[in-house]
């Protein structure tokens, strides 16, 4: 990442503030769990301009990633979850491909929604409502965000990271979203980390926001998650990924920007895995369960080889060795909703 981004002022001083400041540490005498959680914009339309392309690249998927993940297991004995936040806008013919990759036990979908406020047809609380009820009840026909009971629930993830109009009108344009989200069943938000002016404050951790319907970006600022205590006058749970400074050789002997994310310019290396791992995003009061969310965009054929390729057996053998001794370790992979 470059570190002369221009979202830095955004969140670095709130990231180094709180280095400063005394953080919960596990138990030495008891292990630490580490949670494990791949988020995927998913898109396999990127850059793509034919319906055959996309289909290749899910086709690859359907192929590949199984075979990729039988190879590793957790302390439970799971192989590697993925998540596919998917946007509704895309052909739902792919939603059965994914859906086969769910029923088999490698995942699960979850929404992800690119929208706006420009003209000719502009978002606005009304239309935006409509957008994500139509994608819940589309969905539900592929058994996607249903509970037994009736009940639809989904994790969320904003197009290019604008959730609740942080970018202004051409990315969102909407100040009541995570009102929106919140009444339409979202149980959390996993957009974050952004790098970008759509960056909280609340860097580093699992928090609850409060929507201000008037105002954007009401999750910058909000109440930590506290293990056993139950909050009240909340709207949306924040499920954060790390985003930080890390030491790169290659960076001439600067620091750069980890945000996160992995692909083809950004692998998931063990040093990277590390930093993960040593953020200790977790709920407080319960330091010993460490949450490792992190995210990519797995349409793309130039980041498969990440996500079930060479780099994607480098991440899961690392982890597996290092955080699954069983000792002082165990590893967990989950999806989104598990999470």
């Amino acid at each position: 990442m470059n570190f002369r981004n221009k979202g830095l002022r955004y969140w670095l001083p709130y990231y180094l503030w709180q280095k400063l400041l005394p953080r919960e540490k596990p138990d030495p005498g008891k292990p630490v769990h580490i949670i494990f959680c791949l988020v995927d914009h998913f898109e396999p339309f990127h850059d793509a301009t034919t319906f055959e392309k996309a289909k290749w690249r899910v086709n690859q998927w359907v192929k590949h990633y199984p075979r990729m993940s039988e190879n590793f297991q957790d302390a439970d004995g799971r192989h590697p979850q993925h998540t596919w936040f998917y946007p509704p806008h895309l052909d739902h013919c792919f939603l059965e491909d994914l859906v086969g990759l769910c029923r088999a036990g490698y995942g699960e979908v979850e929404m992800h929604l690119h929208h706006n406020h420009m003209e000719p047809f502009p978002d606005t609380s009304i239309t935006l409502r409509g957008k994500i009820q139509k994608c819940l009840d589309d969905y539900s026909k592929f058994d996607i965000f249903c509970l037994p009971n009736g009940d639809q629930k989904f994790a969320f993830i904003h197009g290019d990271w604008s959730l609740d109009n942080a970018a202004g009108p051409k990315i969102c344009g909407i100040n009541d979203e995570i009102t929106i989200l919140k009444e339409l069943g979202c149980f959390a938000d996993c957009t974050f980390p952004s790098i970008n002016k759509c960056e909280a404050k609340m860097v580093n951790c699992i928090y609850y926001c409060k929507d201000n319907p008037t105002a954007p970006k009401s999750y910058d600022i909000g109440i930590p998650v506290v293990a056993g205590v139950k909050s009240i006058d909340v709207d949306l749970m924040m499920i954060t990924g790390p985003i930080g400074l890390r030491w790169n050789e290659k960076n001439f002997g600067l620091p750069a920007i980890e945000s996160g994310s992995f692909g083809y310019l950004n692998r998931p290396t063990p040093k990277r895995i590390d930093v993960w791992v040593n953020t200790h995003i977790h709920v407080r009061g319960c330091p010993d369960w460490v949450f490792v969310k992190i995210h990519t965009h797995g349409g793309p054929r130039f980041n498969h080889d990440v996500n079930f390729g060479n780099d994607a057996n480098v991440m899961y053998s690392y982890l597996c060795s290092k955080y699954n001794d069983g000792i002082e370790y165990f590893l967990h992979f989950v999806t989104a909703r598990e999470m």
